[in-house]
């Protein structure tokens, strides 16, 4: 096996579970949605969405296999966020909704070139992944200023002041964006912000799932949080293996 950092770990396992769940349900998962009913094909785009979404899963924790399958995943994706999330904007530039969902999209976007950087080109490119991640943090702060009083209703009810958690996560988001797009602390805000995807995850929607909910928008949320979370992590940890390599540059220089 060749596994790079927990954050690949977790993006293979997120990939492979959606995979699964697509194949058996024979609906598109949270990462391939929405997808209108108009579209040709639809239902083998289903079944075509999973079977990537799995195979490729699988292929990134395989030595052998996780440059191809890094390659394919990423060349799909970034077709998905073209054709379908970008198409979207341009049909409604003013609907927020076709920009935080072009910006989920492209999280995970970054998270994939993040791997295909590493597996199969060198880490050339990990710099254009980072700035895409950077990009796609700025809707995810205007969506808590935007849509305030629906975050907070959304913050577990044992913790305080919700409105004001609101807005203080918007802020920490684009101050996020700022640092990651300019360099500045970036690894320390990479860090963070997967952190606070994640703590949105494991707070807010595993609770609600964990009860039984069978409300399939909470399900969908929850799916797309958890590979929000798993991007963001491969993104963070992209910074880490930096510091590795030139930490080893510096000892070499010094021999």
């Amino acid at each position: 096996m060749r596994v790079a950092s927990a954050g690949h770990a977790a993006f293979a396992a997120i990939m492979i579970a959606l995979g699964v769940e697509g194949l058996i349900t024979g609906r598109f998962t949270p990462v391939w949605q929405p997808v209108s009913s108009g579209v040709p094909a639809r239902d083998a785009l289903v079944y075509l969405c999973a079977a990537i979404s799995l195979a490729c899963g699988i292929g990134l924790l395989w030595e052998r296999t996780a440059a191809l399958a890094a390659r394919v995943l990423l060349t799909y994706l970034v077709i998905w966020l073209l054709v379908f999330r970008l198409s979207d904007i341009v049909r409604a530039p003013a609907a927020f909704n076709s920009w935080d969902g072009c910006a989920e999209t492209a999280v995970i976007v970054a998270g994939a070139w993040v791997l295909y950087a590493r597996f199969a080109a060198g880490d050339h490119g990990v710099r254009i992944a980072r700035a895409l991640y950077g990009v796609a943090l700025i809707p995810f702060s205007l969506a808590h200023f935007l849509y305030v009083t629906q975050t907070a209703a959304l913050v577990p009810a044992w913790l305080p002041a919700h409105v004001t958690l609101a807005y203080a996560t918007g802020g920490t988001f684009l101050a996020a964006a700022v640092a990651v797009l300019f360099d500045v602390r970036a690894q320390l805000a990479a860090a963070l912000s997967a952190l606070q995807i994640g703590l949105f995850t494991l707070l807010v929607w595993v609770p609600v799932v964990a009860a039984g909910s069978k409300d399939t928008y909470q399900w969908s949320e929850f799916g797309i949080s958890s590979a929000l979370t798993a991007a963001a992590w491969v993104v963070a940890d992209s910074y880490r293996r930096r510091d590795a390599v030139d930490g080893g540059s510096m000892w070499l220089a010094r021999r």
